[in-house]
């Protein structure tokens, strides 16, 4: 009867991955075919249990960053990832403290903020897009090293 639990179980994950695609339950379903293998041989349920849970995580720590190089490999970047490592220039002086800033990007002004408190970077300066976060350009000045 456990064993048909598992079963069901796998089901359920390899059905769920497939409708999503997006490798969050492969490594469970995994896990629970070994521990319907288990439950098959008549095992103790404790020890299916800590062998589903375990198996199902190693899975996940070892072979996911593996399948997710390959699987993503072909994803095409979305406009705002495709900004970031931009070089743009600064249209009005940048500076976290006193929140102000904006740098124009493909025709259009954004706000921007440094990369480190502090920083001060002066309108009409190149920088570089370090990343996008929400509806804010971080950005690092051409010639920024981080020590």
């Amino acid at each position: 009867m456990l064993s048909i639990f598992w079963l069901i179980l796998f089901i359920i994950f390899v059905v769920f991955e497939i409708a999503t695609m997006g490798l969050t339950t492969v490594w469970f379903a995994g896990g629970a075919l070994v521990a319907f293998v288990l439950a098959l041989a008549d095992i103790h349920i404790i020890i299916q249990i800590v062998v589903f849970l375990t198996v199902s995580f190693l899975l996940l720590f070892f072979t996911r960053p593996l399948a997710k190089q390959y699987i993503n490999k072909n994803t095409v970047k979305t406009n705002v990832e495709e900004l970031v490592g931009k070089i743009v220039r600064c249209t009005e002086t940048i500076d976290n403290f006193n929140e102000m800033g904006r740098v124009k990007i493909n025709g259009n002004e954004w706000m921007a903020r440094t990369i480190a408190d502090g920083m001060t970077i002066p309108k009409d300066a190149m920088v570089q897009i370090v990343e996008i976060k929400g509806v804010k350009a971080l950005v690092q000045p051409m010639n920024y090293t981080n020590n």
